[in-house]
C-alpha cells in the first residue's frame, strides 16, 4: 500500500483547504482510512477517520463540525475538507490506512495504522 498526501499549504485562520490523498495496492473495503496530525514539539494525532466501507467517521473534538473526511474508492481517494481553520490547526498532516477485517471498524490511534503517506504541511496564520 502506497498513500500520497497533498494540499497542504499557508492560509490565514477562517480560511479553508481540502487535503487529497492518494492509495494505491489495497482493497478499499478492508482498509480504513484516517488523517492525523503532528504540530511542533507534540505527539501525532488522529483528527479524522473513516472506516473500510466509508459509512463510520470519527472526528477529534477540536475539529468536529469544521472538517469532513470522505473517501472514494472508485479513485482511490480519501479527502480531509477543513474549513473555518484556526492557528492550532497547524501542523504536519498524514494519511494513513489500516488493513481491518471489519469494514465498519475506526481506528483512531496511530498504532492500528499499517501503512503512512509522507505527510503535507498545514499552516495556519492568526
Amino acid at each position: 500500500v502506497q498513500l500520497q498526501a497533498s494540499g497542504g499549504g499557508l492560509v490565514q485562520a477562517g480560511g479553508s483547504l481540502r487535503l487529497s490523498c492518494a492509495a494505491s495496492g489495497f482493497a478499499s473495503d478492508k482498509h480504513g482510512l484516517g488523517w492525523f496530525r503532528q504540530a511542533p514539539g507534540n505527539e501525532r494525532e488522529a483528527v479524522a477517520c473513516i472506516s473500510g466501507d466509508g459509512r463510520n467517521t470519527w472526528y477529534t473534538d477540536s475539529v468536529q463540525g469544521r472538517f469532513t473526511v470522505s473517501r472514494d474508492d472508485g479513485k482511490n481517494t480519501v479527502w480531509l475538507q477543513m474549513n473555518f481553520l484556526k492557528p492550532e490547526d497547524t501542523g504536519i498532516y498524514f494519511c494513513a490506512a489500516m488493513r481491518t477485517s471489519e469494514p465498519r471498524w475506526i481506528g483512531t490511534l496511530s498504532a492500528e495504522y499499517d501503512y503512512w503517506g509522507q505527510g503535507t504541511l498545514v499552516t495556519v496564520s492568526s
